[in-house]
């Protein structure tokens, strides 16, 4: 029987069941419960005193700061880990949510590994085998619960920066100049947009590059204007090669989206509309 509880809370259902599924396995002594928003996540803490709370940042109804701030002010929960999970990974995002008293942060896509060092460094000791259960840590390093970098002080780096020549396009595209840059768990690929609609986006890459799996996460990085960029969460729903051969040297990569913020279907919508005037 789970000693520990979790609160998993995220817009994207997708994201939610990646999370629950990687404590699932790992640490079968944690019962998880989730929310979709910030909103959801503050009723069921009001009722159940969770252990751990792994978190979006931008939700609708109550944002994952809006949360964080809410929770260090309930004595209750002043001092319980709270993990931000999001694609803001910038430095300014990171010292705001350092600020608020943030536990651990890590950025999307997320890899299993990567999401359980995180659960064990804010864990520690209360992850200890429990009635027999043990936590299974399969590719963590022994010496993971005493890992002293804070990466919380680092200085984080964002996606390489993408140029337009970086993924030139095939001759069948006609907007080469709509660079993106999709991000996985281990990788960046650097792509152009081919075909883009408010729920999956069509991107083509050059085959020399590292590429994912089905199914595997994304962060999509939209340039929406006057410096912002919309960073819009999905997975990958199909691979296939450009050309009818196998020395193709360009390959389709769909990633569907899975956000429900209304802030960014909003961008994306303005995003598509530009696209598909051709003002992008």
């Amino acid at each position: 029987m789970a000693s520990l509880k979790a609160l998993v809370v995220d817009d994207a259902s997708f994201v939610r069941d990646l999370i629950k599924r990687t404590v699932r396995q790992r640490f079968p002594m944690i019962e998880t419960t989730d929310a979709q928003n910030g909103r959801r996540a503050q009723s069921l803490m009001s009722r159940t005193t969770f252990d751990l709370v792994l978190c979006d940042w931008e939700m609708p109804e109550m944002s994952g700061l809006e949360l964080l701030q809410w929770m260090r002010q309930q004595p209750q929960y002043e001092k319980i880990p709270f993990i931000m999970i999001t694609s803001r990974g910038d430095k300014g995002h990171v010292v705001e949510a350092v600020k608020e008293g943030v536990s651990e942060y890590l950025g999307k896509p997320f890899s299993p590994e990567g999401l359980s060092k995180k659960i064990l460094k804010v864990m520690g000791r209360r992850l200890q085998p429990v009635g027999g259960q043990k936590a299974s840590l399969s590719g963590l390093s022994a010496g993971a619960l005493s890992e002293s970098a804070d990466l919380l002080t680092q200085k984080r780096s964002g996606p390489e920066p993408v140029t337009e020549d970086a993924a030139p396009s095939p001759k069948s595209s006609t907007r080469a100049a709509n660079v993106a840059a999709v991000r996985f768990a281990e990788s960046t690929l650097k792509s152009v947009v081919k075909d883009i609609s408010l729920t999956d986006v069509r991107v083509i890459a050059k085959r020399d590059q590292d590429f994912p799996g089905i199914l595997d996460q994304a962060v999509v990085d939209i340039d929406i204007g006057e410096g912002a960029v919309a960073r819009l969460n999905g997975y990958v729903h199909q691979l296939q090669a450009v050309d009818k051969r196998q020395d193709t040297d360009f390959v389709s990569v769909t990633i569907r989206f899975v956000d429900d913020d209304p802030k960014k279907l909003e961008d994306l919508s303005r995003f598509v509309a530009r696209f598909r005037s051709g003002a992008v």
